[in-house]
């Protein structure tokens, strides 16, 4: 059991951090604003009201309720995975990163109807989508994943690590 409450933690950090950020930035922005940080980043409010790289944000409203059960579906298969595996570090360290990031944004399409983004990344005219520290866990998340199912591969086929 004390295994599987230091995955818990790690996904609880990742919501803290994420609504923290989040909580920051609308008390300090208005919608739109954008302030340059670098030559490269922004920060700037807006809202998603659909999936990443706001996929689906102009459907009629319907999609608000099947990204919820979405999440809410992948936060149980998430969780049940970390009890199965809970031995596994990189596998865990990457589902508790996804778990995390998951419930920051359903608690926000819960509560708001939309997820707050703010972080505004760009390059020679070509912007990256705003998204948030949830989007990035998620995303550091998948890329854990990806390399740990490398990882499980060489030792199911007995390759040296």
């Amino acid at each position: 059991m004390r295994r599987l409450a230091r995955w818990y933690a790690w996904a609880l950090l990742v919501v803290l951090l994420d609504q923290l950020t989040k909580y920051w930035i609308s008390a300090s922005f208005h919608y739109g604003e954008t302030r340059a940080v670098t030559g490269f980043f922004n920060l700037v409010l807006t809202y998603n009201k659909g999936a990443a790289f706001s996929f689906l944000a102009a459907a009629s409203g319907w999609q608000r309720g099947f990204f919820i059960a979405v999440a809410l579906v992948a936060i149980v298969v998430i969780s049940v995975l970390l009890v199965r595996h809970a031995g596994e570090k990189l596998f865990c360290v990457s589902l508790a990163l996804i778990l995390g990031g998951a419930i920051g944004n359903v608690l926000d399409r819960i509560v708001l109807g939309y997820v707050v983004d703010f972080l505004d990344f760009y390059i020679a005219g070509w912007h990256w989508p705003a998204f948030n520290l949830a989007d990035s866990a998620i995303s550091v998340g998948a890329v854990l994943l990806i390399a740990d199912s490398f990882r499980s591969g060489a030792r199911r086929t007995g390759a040296a690590r």
